[in-house]
Parts: C-alpha cells; sequence; structure tokens
C-alpha cells in the first residue's frame, strides 16, 4: 500500500502501471482492504490505482472495475468507519465518468442484484448509484441481450427490473433518497414512486415519517398528486384496521394490537408536520394538495382533515382552505339530506362516511401531540357557527325560536360547530382561553343577529367544565360590564347559563349584583328588564333555609364537580339577608313602564316556588300593589279601577299597569301557597296557629278581595266600564286605543276570576254559575271586540292572549269532557249546557298549544318549564282525541250552519298542533305522548313496547276518520275537516320506519283513496296528494306515478288540439276537471324534485370519472355491462320524459301551471344537456362507449318530446297574444298594465325553453362526432322559432286597421266565442 502512495507521489507513472499490473486481483483487494481497515491514507492509495489505471487501456479499465466491485460491498459490510466509507465513496463518484459503456452496464447490475437479494442495508454505497446511473445514460449503445438499446433506455429497463423486483424493507428509505439525485423521465418517475407506495405496508410505523420526508423531496421532480393521494391511503388505511381491532379486539380480548393507537397518532402527526414544512417550501405541492380535496372531498378521511386544517396555518391557504372546507361540509350535510329523503337513492348508493363524523374523530385524535391542528379546529368551529348560525329576520327580530332539533343543512354545520369547539375546549388547556375569549366577545358584539347558537355552546361550557371557567372568571367579569347594553334574550341567556357558577365563587355573585343595581336605573327599558331578569334569576338560585322543597330545583351541576368557596357568610341566613335586599330592589320596579312590571309579575311565581320562604314578602308585595287598584267600598261597581292603570303622553295613551297580570300573578301565588301549605300538614291543628298569623292575615285579605271582586264583577255592566257597544275602539284615535286597553285588561281579570273561582269551587254548583256568570260577561266584551275591529279598515283577527295557565286548560278539559263521577255530575251539568264556554275552552288549548309551537313556552305558571308543559299536552291529547272520536262531527253539526269550526273541527286542529309541536320540540317523547292517549274500548290495545305499533294504532283511527268522511256524499263533505285529518297522518306517518311493514300499508291505503275518492275539491286533493308522494319517494322512486297521474290530467283537460279525442282512461279518480290544475302544479313540483336528484347523480359520476382518468388512466366501465348509475339515470328520464309529453299535450289553463310547465320542460332539457356532456367526458377516454338505453332515451326525446313542445309554445303563444289583443281592445283608454306582469314572465318562459332545447342538440351534434354514433337521425328540425312572421293574422291585422268601430265591436264579441269551441271536447 505504501508503495502505490510513493509511485503515485513520483513522477513516473509508468513504473506505478507496472507495480500495479504485477498485482492479482487478490493481491490488490486485499491492499484495499487493509488500507480501508486502517484506514490511513486510503484516499492517497485509491487515487493512486485510479492513476496508474488509465481508463483507455482494456488493463486499466478492468482494474478500475474490479476496485468498484470489490469497493461496493465492502462500504455496505459495516466494517469501516462511516468517515473511510464516505470518502472511499467520494472518490468512487468522481471517476464514474471515465468507466466505459458495458463496465457501468455490469456496475449497475451489481447495484440493482445487491438490492433485490437485500445487501444494501446501510445505504452508503447507493450514493454511487446515481452517478452510474447517470453516466450510464449518457452511453450511446450498450449491447443488451442479443441487440443494442441506448443508455437512456438501459437506464429505463434497470430502472423497470429494480421497481419490479422484491426490495428489502430496511433499504426502502436509503433508495428513495438515492431516486432523488436519478435524472428520472416522468414514466421513470412514476415507476418509483408507485412501488415506494406499495412498500408502505411492509414497513415498521416508526420508519414511515423519515420516508414520508424523501416521498416529498423527490415529488419536487414530478408525481405530486400520486405521493400525497398515496400518503393520506395509507394513512386512511391504517386508521379503519385499527378501528376495527378495537371494535374486534374487545370481543376477542386480543392482548397485544398490531397497530398501538397512539404510536400510529404520532406517526400520523409527525407526517402532518413533514407534508406542512413540504408545501410551506414548494407551493406548487400546496396547489396540488388543494386540487386533490376539490376533486375527491368524498374520500376525506380523519388524517387528511387533520392536515388540511394544518395547511390552514400557512397564509396564503387560509381563506382557500375554510372556503373549501366550507362547501364540503354544507355539500355533505346536503347529500346526506337528499339521500334520507329519496328511497332511489338509498337503493342506488350505499350510505356514504358523515364528513361531521370524521371531524370529530379528528377533534378526538389531536389529543395525541397534533397541536398544529388545534388552532384550526378553533378557526374552523367558529367559522362554522359564524357562517350557518341562525341569521336576523325582517327587522332584526329573531326567526327561530330556542333549541329544537337541527333539520336543515345549515342548522347542523352551525351545530357541528359547537360540537368540535365544546370537544375542543374540553381536551385541550392550550385554546381554552381562546374559546372562552371568542364566545364572550361574540355574545357582546353581535348584537343585531341572534346569538342562541353561542349562548348554548356557552352554557355547555359551564355545566362541563366549571372548575376551568373558574380560573377565568375575570372574563366572565368583564362580560357583565356590558349587561345593560345587551338584547334581553342574551342577558337572559347568558344569566341562566353562567347561574351554577354563582353559586360557588362569590365574587361573581357580587360582581353581578353590583351591575344590576346600576342597570336597574338605566336610561335604556332593556337594560332596566335585564336587571329584573337578572334579580329573579339569583332569587330562583338562592335558597333560605326551611324553603319546601319542590321539584323543579333540580341543580345542573353536582357539588362533587366544583370546590366550593366557602365563606363564613355563605349560609343561609346570609341568603335571606341577601334575598330580601333583592326583593326591595325589585319593588323599584312597580312604578316602571308596563313591560318591566310584567315581567316582574310572570316571574314572581317561579320565584315563590324555588324559595317559598320569600312568600310572605312577595305576597305582601303584590297585595299592596293590588290595592291601589282596587276599590274597597262594597257597593261601588266596577270592583278595580282601570283609571290609574293607563297614562298619557302627548296625544298617546300607553298602559301603564298590565292590571290583569298583576292579578293573575297574585292568584296563582296565592294558590300555590294554600295547596304547599294544605300538603304540608294535611290534619292541622288550631294550636300552631300563631306563627302563621301574619300569613293568614294576607291570604284571608286577599281572598276577601278576590271574593268581593268576584260578585262585583259579575253585577257590573259593561256601562261601568265605559265599554259597551257605541263604545269607540279604532286604534286610530287615543279615545279608541284607551278603550280597546280597557277591554283588554277587563277581559284579563274576566279570565284570572274564572281560574281563580274554578279551583276554589271544589265542584259546587252555585260556585259554577258563578263561573258561567263570569264568563258570560267575557264573551259579550269579547264578541263587542271582535265585531268592532273587524269593521275597521285594517282588520286583526288576533284575540288577545288567553291569561288562563296551561295546567288550568289542561284540568278543565278533562272535567268537560272526561269526568263522569257521580258527584260532580251535577255541578258539571252548568258548564256543559254552555256551549259557548266549552268551545271557549278548546279554543283557548288550542291557542295555547300554538304559542307552544311557535316560542317553545307558553304563558303563565309553569310556561317556560317542559316537564310540566309535556305532560299538559299528554293530558290534552288525550281529552281531545276522545273527544273527536266519540262524539262525530255529524251529530255536533246537526242543525248548525254557522260559518265558524265545529268543536270536532277544533278538537282535530288541537291535535294536528300537539303533535307537530311535540315532533319539533320533544323529538324523543312522541312515543310517550301517543302512550299517554287513551284508547277506546272496542279496539285491541297496542303493546305499549312496540312504538311503531303503537303509532300505526293511531293512524288507523284518523284513516277511519277519513274514510268516514269520504264516504258520505259530497254535500256532506267537511272539506276543512278532511284536510286536518290528512295533515295529521302525514305528521304521524313521519314517525315510521320507511322499512317497516306498517309504511307499506300506509301507502298502500292513500294510493286506494286517492284511486277511488272523486271528490271535486282541488284544497283536499292538494293535501291528499302530497302526502301519496311525501311517502312515495320514501319507499320507491315516483316516475312510474308521476306517469299515470299525468295521463289522467291529459284525459281530464282534453288536448291542445280539438280535433284530438284522448283517451278516457282514469288511475286516480282524484283527479278531475276541478282538481286536474292543482294535480298538474303538484306533479310539476314533484318533476322538479327528481331532476334534482338526477342532476346530483350526474354530478356525482362526473367527478368520479374525471378523478379515475386523473389518477389510473382507466375508465370504469367495462363495455360488455352498463354502470348500474347510468342505467337507473337513463331510466328515470326516460319515464319523466313521457310523463312531460302527456303534459305537454294538455289543454292547461293559462297562468301559474303553463309557466311552471315551461320551467320544467326547460329545466328537462338542461339535465339532458349535462347528461349529453358527461357522455362526451366518457367518450374522450379509449373505453368509453355509449350504451344503447342512453340511443334510445336520446331518441324518445327527439320524436315524443321535442316536436311536442314546439306544438305546445305555438299554442301558448296563440292563447297569449289573443288574450293580450282582447285586452288592449278593451282597455285601450285605461292604459292599464294589469297583466302586463304576467305576460313578462310568460314570454320569458318561451324562449328559455328553446334556448334549452338548442343547447341540448348542441352537445348532441359534438358527441354524434365523438362516439361516431349518429344521435342526430332521431332529431327533427323546429320550424316554429320564437320571432315568426304568420300571413294570414297580418293580412288580418291590416284589414282589422282600415274598419269601422261598429266593424270592431262585432269582431270582438265573435272572438270572445272563440275559446268557447275548443273547450267542447271529450
Amino acid at each position: 500500500m505504501d508503495k502505490i502512495v510513493i509511485l503515485s507521489d513520483g513522477d513516473s507513472t509508468h513504473e506505478l502501471q507496472k507495480y500495479l499490473s504485477s498485482l492479482t486481483h487478490a493481491q490488490l483487494t486485499a491492499v484495499i482492504n487493509n488500507g480501508a481497515l486502517k484506514g490511513k491514507e486510503v484516499g492517497a492509495m485509491m487515487k493512486g490505482i485510479f492513476k496508474g489505471s488509465p481508463p483507455t487501456s482494456t488493463e486499466g479499465s478492468g482494474r478500475r472495475l474490479l476496485v468498484y466491485e470489490h469497493c461496493i460491498p465492502l462500504c455496505e459490510s459495516g466494517d469501516l468507519q462511516a468517515e473511510v466509507a464516505a470518502n472511499i465513496i467520494g472518490l468512487l463518484m468522481l471517476e464514474t465518468h471515465t468507466l466505459p459503456g458495458p463496465s457501468l452496464a455490469k456496475l449497475a447490475s451489481l447495484f440493482v442484484e445487491a438490492i433485490k437479494v437485500g445487501k444494501m442495508g446501510s445505504g452508503k454505497s447507493l450514493e454511487l448509484f446515481p452517478t452510474v446511473l447517470t453516466a450510464l445514460s449518457a452511453c450511446e449503445a450498450l449491447s443488451y441481450g442479443k441487440g443494442e438499446l441506448s443508455g437512456e433506455e438501459y437506464k429505463k429497463q434497470l430502472i423497470n427490473s429494480l421497481c419490479s423486483s422484491r426490495w428489502d424493507p430496511q433499504c426502502v428509505i436509503h433508495l428513495t433518497t438515492m431516486f432523488r439525485d436519478v435524472p428520472l423521465s416522468s414514466e421513470e418517475l412514476q415507476f418509483v414512486v408507485e412501488k415506494v407506495l406499495r412498500m408502505f405496508t411492509k414497513l415498521d410505523l416508526q420508519e414511515i415519517p423519515p420516508l414520508v420526508y424523501q416521498l416529498l423531496l423527490l415529488s419536487a421532480k414530478g408525481c405530486k398528486k400520486q405521493v400525497l393521494d398515496g400518503i393520506i391511503c395509507y394513512f386512511k388505511d391504517q386508521d379503519v384496521r385499527q378501528e376495527e381491532e378495537q371494535k374486534h379486539g374487545e370481543s376477542l380480548d386480543l392482548e397485544v394490537q398490531s397497530i398501538p393507537q397512539d404510536q400510529l397518532r404520532h406517526v400520523e402527526g409527525t407526517a402532518i408536520l413533514h407534508i406542512v414544512f413540504a408545501i410551506r417550501l414548494n407551493h406548487e405541492l400546496g396547489r396540488e394538495f388543494l386540487k386533490i380535496f376539490k376533486t375527491s372531498y368524498g374520500d376525506l378521511c380523519s388524517f387528511s382533515f387533520a392536515l388540511f386544517l394544518s395547511v390552514a396555518r400557512i397564509q396564503r391557504y387560509e381563506e382557500q382552505v375554510f372556503d373549501l372546507l366550507k362547501g364540503a361540509i354544507i355539500k355533505s350535510f346536503k347529500d346526506e339530506q337528499l339521500q334520507q329523503g329519496s328511497k332511489f337513492l338509498q337503493d342506488l348508493l350505499p350510505g356514504h362516511c358523515s364528513v361531521a363524523q370524521i371531524i370529530l374523530d379528528t377533534v378526538k385524535n389531536s389529543v395525541f401531540g397534533w397541536d398544529h391542528v388545534t388552532q384550526g379546529l378553533v378557526q374552523l368551529g367558529f367559522f362554522l357557527m359564524d357562517a350557518f348560525g341562525p341569521k336576523p329576520g325582517p327587522f332584526g327580530k329573531t326567526t327561530e325560536g330556542s333549541a329544537t332539533v337541527a333539520r336543515t343543512p345549515n342548522q347542523q354545520a352551525c351545530k357541528l360547530g359547537g360540537q368540535v369547539l365544546l370537544q375542543g375546549f374540553k381536551m385541550h388547556k392550550p385554546i381554552r382561553g381562546e374559546i372562552l375569549d371568542q364566545v364572550l366577545n361574540r355574545l357582546v358584539t353581535k348584537t343585531a343577529s341572534p346569538v342562541n347558537h353561542y349562548l348554548d355552546l356557552f352554557s355547555d361550557i359551564v355545566v362541563s367544565a366549571p372548575m376551568i371557567l373558574l380560573e377565568s372568571s375575570s372574563k366572565v367579569m368583564e362580560i357583565f360590564d356590558h349587561l345593560s347594553y345587551l338584547p334581553l334574550t342574551t342577558v337572559q341567556g347568558l344569566l341562566k347559563a353562567i347561574q351554577p357558577l354563582l353559586k360557588v365563587r362569590m365574587s361573581l355573585k357580587d360582581a353581578l349584583i353590583l351591575v344590576l343595581r346600576k342597570a336597574m336605573f338605566s336610561s335604556q327599558l332593556d337594560g332596566r328588564k335585564s336587571a329584573v331578569t337578572g334579580f329573579l334569576l339569583l332569587l330562583k338560585n338562592f335558597k333560605v333555609l326551611g324553603s319546601l322543597a319542590s321539584s323543579q330545583c333540580s341543580q345542573a351541576i353536582s357539588s362533587s364537580q366544583i370546590q366550593v368557596d366557602v365563606h363564613a357568610r355563605y349560609n343561609s341566613a346570609a341568603n335571606e339577608a341577601f334575598c330580601l335586599e333583592i326583593l326591595s330592589s325589585l319593588r323599584r320596579c312597580l312604578g316602571q313602564q308596563a313591560d318591566v312590571r310584567l315581567m316582574l309579575y310572570e316571574g314572581f311565581y317561579d320565584v315563590l316556588r324555588r324559595n317559598s320562604q320569600l312568600a310572605s314578602s312577595i305576597m305582601q308585595t303584590l297585595l299592596s300593589q293590588l290595592r291601589r287598584y282596587y276599590e274597597p267600598e262594597q257597593d261601588l261597581l266596577p270592583p278595580v279601577k282601570l283609571e290609574p292603570s293607563i297614562t298619557a303622553l302627548g296625544d298617546q295613551v300607553y298602559l301603564q299597569e298590565p292590571l290583569a297580570h298583576l292579578v293573575s300573578c297574585t292568584v296563582h301565588c296565592l294558590l300555590w301557597l294554600q295547596n304547599m301549605r294544605r300538603s304540608a300538614n294535611p290534619n292541622a291543628d288550631d294550636s300552631d296557629e300563631e306563627e302563621d298569623d301574619e300569613d293568614e292575615g294576607y291570604q284571608s285579605e286577599l281572598q276577601t278581595i278576590l271574593e268581593s271582586m268576584t260578585r262585583r264583577m259579575v253585577k257590573s255592566e259593561l256601562e261601568d266600564f265605559e265599554l259597551d257597544k257605541s263604545a269607540e275602539f279604532s286604534t286610530a284615535s287615543s279615545v279608541g286605543v284607551k278603550n280597546n286597553i280597557y277591554a283588554v285588561l277587563v277581559m284579563g281579570v274576566y279570565e284570572i276570576l274564572m281560574e281563580y273561582n274554578f279551583i276554589k269551587a271544589n265542584y259546587s254548583k252555585s260556585c259554577f254559575q258563578e263561573l258561567v256568570e263570569l264568563f258570560n260577561r267575557y264573551h259579550k266584551l269579547a264578541e263587542i271586540l271582535k265585531e268592532k275591529s273587524g269593521k275597521s279598515r285594517v282588520p286583526s283577527n288576533k284575540s288577545p292572549r288567553s291569561l288562563l295557565s296551561l295546567g288550568f286548560i289542561s284540568t278543565l278539559l278533562t272535567v268537560l269532557f272526561r269526568d263522569s263521577a257521580q258527584s260532580r255530575e251535577e255541578a258539571l251539568s252548568v258548564l256543559r249546557s254552555s256551549g259557548e264556554f266549552v268551545r271557549y275552552a278548546v279554543t283557548v288549548a288550542v291557542q295555547k298549544i300554538q304559542q307552544l309551537e311557535e316560542t317553545g313556552h307558553t304563558d303563565g305558571p309553569d310556561g317556560q318549564n317542559a316537564d310540566r308543559t309535556f305532560r299538559f299536552l299528554c293530558d290534552m291529547t288525550s281529552v281531545l282525541m276522545w273527544r273527536y272520536t266519540n262524539i262525530p262531527s255529524v251529530v255536533e253539526d246537526a242543525g248548525k250552519k254557522e260559518k265558524r269550526s265545529s268543536l270536532s273541527l277544533l278538537c282535530l286542529e288541537g291535535l294536528l298542533r300537539i303533535f307537530t309541536t311535540c315532533q319539533q320540540r320533544y323529538p324523543d317523547r312522541m312515543a310517550q305522548l301517543l302512550s299517554t292517549m287513551d284508547i277506546s274500548e272496542d279496539d285491541a290495545e297496542p303493546d305499549d313496547g312496540n312504538v311503531t305499533e303503537m303509532n300505526f294504532f293511531y293512524i288507523r283511527q284518523f284513516q277511519r276518520a277519513l274514510f268516514t268522511q269520504l264516504s258520505g256524499g259530497e254535500e256532506e263533505f267537511n272539506s276543512k275537516e278532511a284536510q286536518l285529518l290528512v295533515s295529521i297522518l302525514s305528521v304521524l306517518s313521519r314517525q315510521l320506519k320507511p322499512s317497516s311493514q306498517q309504511f307499506v300499508q300506509m301507502i298502500r291505503w292513500t294510493v286506494k283513496i286517492c284511486k277511488e275518492t272523486s271528490f271535486e275539491d282541488s284544497a283536499f286533493s292538494k293535501s291528499l296528494l302530497s302526502l301519496l308522494f311525501n311517502l312515495h319517494v320514501l319507499y320507491k322512486s315516483p316516475v312510474s306515478l308521476l306517469l299515470e297521474l299525468c295521463k289522467d290530467i291529459h284525459s281530464q283537460l282534453g288536448d291542445i288540439d280539438p280535433n284530438v279525442e284522448v283517451e278516457n282512461q282514469s288511475h286516480f279518480a282524484i283527479v278531475n276537471i276541478k282538481t286536474a290544475t292543482t294535480g298538474a302544479l303538484l306533479v310539476l313540483s314533484l318533476v322538479d324534485r327528481v331532476l334534482d336528484e338526477v342532476d346530483w347523480l350526474i354530478a356525482r359520476k362526473k367527478s368520479q370519472t374525471s378523478s379515475d382518468r386523473s389518477g389510473s388512466g382507466e375508465a370504469t366501465q367495462t363495455a360488455g355491462q352498463q354502470d348500474p348509475i347510468e342505467k337507473a339515470l337513463t331510466l328515470q328520464l326516460g319515464t319523466l320524459l313521457t310523463a312531460l309529453n302527456e303534459l305537454v299535450q294538455t289543454a292547461l289553463l293559462p297562468g301559474t301551471c303553463t309557466i311552471t310547465l315551461l320551467r320544467e320542460l326547460s329545466r328537462m332539457y338542461t339535465t339532458l344537456t349535462t347528461l349529453v356532456k358527461y357522455y362526451i367526458q366518457v367518450c374522450a377516454s379509449p373505453q368509453g362507449a355509449l350504451p344503447a338505453r342512453f340511443e334510445k332515451l336520446v331518441k324518445l326525446s327527439g320524436s315524443h318530446l321535442t316536436p311536442q313542445c314546439y306544438s305546445f309554445i305555438t299554442h301558448v303563444q296563440s292563447g297569449e297574444f289573443s288574450g293580450a289583443d282582447d285586452k288592449k281592445k278593451k282597455k285601450r283608454n285605461d292604459g292599464s298594465t294589469a297583466g302586463s306582469a304576467k305576460l313578462l314572465r310568460e314570454t320569458k318562459a318561451v324562449p328559455n325553453v328553446i334556448f334549452s332545447i338548442e343547447q341540448y342538440e348542441k352537445y348532441l351534434i359534438t358527441l354524434s362526432k365523438k362516439s361516431k354514433v349518429n344521435l342526430m337521425q332521431y332529431m327533427k328540425l323546429s320550424t316554429s322559432r320564437d320571432f315568426r312572421i304568420n300571413r294570414a293574422t297580418l293580412d288580418a291585422a291590416l284589414q282589422e286597421q282600415d274598419d269601422s268601430q261598429e266593424a270592431n265591436e262585432s269582431q270582438e264579441a265573435a272572438e270572445t266565442h272563440e275559446p268557447h269551441q275548443k273547450r267542447r271536447k271529450q
């Protein structure tokens, strides 16, 4: 070795060559080995060997090859020091370009073989391989087999061979690194990338992140989409496997998981970081990533979603990413809604994965150190809640009642945002502060739009993590400063949400009280209302020792969750002082506006129920307030002073004291207290009455006042209140306004006294007679008010809201209709004999249920308590159902020819509203509601356990009632009742599962009724057909049903050509001459729905085809069989086409029906055009071919639809222009434009249809060229166009101008008779 170094340092190369020639191969390798192992001067020795081996001589090049062949395995063996091996490889790389072609080929083969057998474990010598391949590709010709290949081709063969052989998992990362330095064509790069991606599954999880990193560096050469797709697919598969293992692992008791969850998540997190880093450096990769998401977000998974959120942290992509995510989420919810509403789509496509579930999984997975994802999750949560939260209605009013079920895609997206933030808040400490800040900021700043969704989120955060919130109590205190400026609903929600915290953090409570005291003197009315709300809430929740337990006192948070911050002063005595202090603050409100007083009266009852120790203070307050308006002189009438309860400002009159509500509050509080005392000590003696003296004092005084009021109100005539028939009630004058206010107050007082006397009467006949007297007075005043408001210029149908409580109405209905106790018979007959009173009770019940449906609560005691309200609903349902089924309306209506609804109808309306309310507000408790309804004795009782059976039992009850209606003659048919029955059936049928036997029976029954009922009532036929359509789409595709209905409509209305006799066929008797137009409109709306589904399917197929083409370059369909989705599409469109062919030939009435049909025709052609464009895309791929079914569809459109369309357009326009001419002649001098808007709509619809037909034909020509199939042979060129000159019409018009006025008139008379000839058909 030393000799080689010495000789190479000398001048004589000849000596060096001579010495090297004298060494055998074995000696030379031994010299290299020794030098390499010692590590000394190995570089100098190698240079000497190369110097003495000139590449031009055969011997020299042979020796060089030997050195390469020996050094490569030597470096891989691991015996050498890292520096020595790197030194050797460096020298070899420098000399590679001097090797001749065959040597390079041999060397390359050596590498390939070594890789195949797995001898490239350390990968050190692989650094040399790119240099060899680069030199090889520069060679001009190399012998390969029996022929020759260029260096480039030879390199390609090598890479191909390498990628199709087995790789040792150890060397995958080294090989990927190595390929970065190899110049590759796009085809070769694809080979390599595919091979590396296939190797992912063979590697250990820990080796994935470095391989991902190398792959991303390699993607700088190209194949970016493939690399990203491959990485995402790998992790998606791993997630699925891990999930399945978890599921099965629990049942199989697997001790060792093949994929530990935490390890997988950490690896995913690292891979995400690598990808985001690569995207930061290479924006081309970022653009490719966004493109992938756009084309295939149906394949989203938890990993790709987390990656997407991480990319959003790069500023230039942030906006794009959130817009794409917003689109993906809302589209996912819309797709889900579309699929759930159509059996046709459910059968055709498997259930797709829910984006919402993926997002929530990502939140769960982010616990494993995905800090780079959490920020994106917070942004996404607020982005969804801001974008899809409830919007303000007209004039900034909130349109939605609070917390109902999320039904629309927008509501679901908003709810998802809330879930993401709530879960994020629970799991990640670092983001809690930010989430809380942002929620509170939005509550303060978004005063113009509803913030229910943020209040719900805040409330959930308080319940789920109270301790965390107590740490941030300073943030909550900050928001208190804004209370008096916030809308009342926001204040109510906010205080309700933080109420659990007030009990355990004194500083919070004190801060709130300070703010509320200031608000009490606010100049804004809303500020003062907020103060009342806050004080009432505090009174409800700070119990004074000795308060009677109430079922309503349930605490939202268990005490174990919270460490109570106990102060010496936190005790019941302090609570009592605190509550009395608040009460004294609230008394000030009794001198404020009516709205503030009203809130106080509505809140006192709940306070009393929660905190009965405050009874004395509350009752004294109410009593002193009542005395101001009570006339103590027993002989004077009326017993109430109305004048002090109003105030005037200028010429305006305002209500100052809501007197009726004051009496109502006093009565309910008194009754509750008496009830509680009675139940607390049923065997009360006279001995322990001393302490109750004070209580007894105000109780007896109040009872005396109420009894005196009852007695005197019965005696009082309307004149005593200055309200009689001659009084003015118009809202235009101040006198009228004053009288209106008086009337409403007096009616309210009558109602409260009715309720009080009913409860105190204990079923005594004389008391009930007094009650009926009270009602008669009330009714008389109500009738006057109704009569007067009917006469005014602006009729108001709204009767004032009843002040009866829901609980009382529920009891009243039960005793009126169902109480059969003998002892009460006599007393109740007094009430039952007054038809007006019974009717009033049912009317108020319906009014209360309507209020519950619209707002989620009712006025009066327990109106806000959901459980009690539901219990009252159950009782009323039972009574109304019994009343409707047991007393037929025929009996009731006999001899009564009134305009207003009968009692049965009112009961039915009540039932409909109850079912709708229950479905909206208590969706999980529908079964409970139905199970409380009593069942007629003659029917077998349904099994309570089976909800579907029970539901179907009631459906049968209502079906029977409808059948009874329909089996009578048309004279006895009550359309309103039948419509209500159909509405109830449609609400109840929503509870049936479409897969159940009962659902099928329901559909068959509906079809049978539609086929057999021939009543000429368009409103009833509309509701019945709507029910049929809604059921049918959940059972199967409705196109065949549409076709039958279109044939019926055609045969009923006749043809546009008066000479054509339409075959008289009737599938559905419900379609007759009177109802056909209504039917046609409904049919067209269903056509629109079917076209929506077809459009959706085509769009889905299009995106699939484009992703298949860009991904694998293969078309999905084979020539032999047609894709099932395409087949279904074509069949749907074919049947629709035939149905529209019937309608287009029908003599529809001009107006809405015609315009809608033209619009649907235009839509039909647009959909056909979209399908043609899809097939143009299919035919662009090599295997693409047109299915025979599609050709038939095109043929059908050419023969059955287009010619008829043009005839229909001519028919519409001839009718339209003649109509227009008539108008001109009749109203020439008026200059009226009454029908011009309608005409404009019609004239717009016609060119749209013609345009869409021409677009369809244009793309058919393109498809014919692409597919080499002549599709235009089925199309006839149209002659009819929007612009045409009709010679005969023109001559007639010119002739007409010259005629005299009399001729004009006679012609006009002749023309008006012309259309009658056309109608004389059938």
